[in-house]
């Protein structure tokens, strides 16, 4: 045990390499998180008032993003996703490495599995709130942005924190594809360089960046949840 610290702290990997790894897949993680949310939340919500029966029925339309878009792309291993959109990512942002890089596949990810996350909030919110919206004069709109959101905060809360975690996970892949990050760190010094103490560092700090986001997203859900 006294060795494998006195290897840790003598570690370039460690001394030098590690802050950068965590900031870039802070980087990572925050553009991803950020970009899914803004991009799932309207999509999760056009699924779920699109679907047979809803506030906007629309079946053709629901098929075509539920069915074909959101099912298809969340069929597709993440790793093979981000070779595939390398030339995209190369267009978006002007390289295919790096965590700016890394954020453009992560986001297309997450962004159906966020989405159906939301659809499924939305459908826990009681018909009769609806009903009781619409009967007082409520637009569409309104019923979406007063009722339905406002009722699914808590759910949607926890599925942000469950999506941020998800992503925190697919950044430690996108590290050994260029993305930088910890799971370059890890590939390049824990596997390559046969260094077990690098191994062990980052999956412990990604296991407490885990715990910080799911501390921190059930103290959210607790303090919006007012039911």
């Amino acid at each position: 045990m006294t060795e494998f610290f006195a290897n840790l702290a003598s570690n370039p990997a460690i001394t030098t390499a590690l802050w950068p790894a965590i900031v870039e897949t802070v980087q990572m993680v925050g553009l991803a998180g950020l970009a899914t949310v803004l991009f799932g939340l309207p999509l999760g919500v056009v699924l779920f008032i699109t679907q047979p029966g809803g506030l906007a029925e629309h079946r053709p339309s629901n098929l075509i993003l539920g069915g074909f878009l959101v099912n298809i792309t969340r069929a597709i291993p993440y790793a093979i996703l981000m070779l595939t959109l390398v030339p995209f990512t190369r267009f978006v942002v002007g390289t295919s490495i790096g965590p700016i890089a890394a954020s453009v596949s992560l986001t297309i990810a997450s962004v159906p599995f966020f989405a159906r996350l939301v659809e499924a909030s939305l459908r826990e919110v009681h018909p009769g709130k609806v009903d009781a919206a619409h009967a007082m004069g409520s637009t569409r709109f309104q019923t979406i942005w007063k009722v339905l959101l406002p009722e699914a905060r808590p759910s949607l809360v926890a599925n942000v924190t469950t999506t941020v975690v998800a992503l925190i996970g697919y950044s430690a892949m996108a590290g050994l594809i260029g993305g930088g990050g910890l799971g370059r760190l890890a590939y390049n010094y824990g596997y390559q360089r046969y260094q077990f103490e690098v191994m062990i560092t980052v999956l412990v700090i990604l296991v407490a960046l885990v715990q910080l986001v799911q501390v921190v997203g059930d103290a959210v859900v607790r303090r919006v949840d007012h039911r």
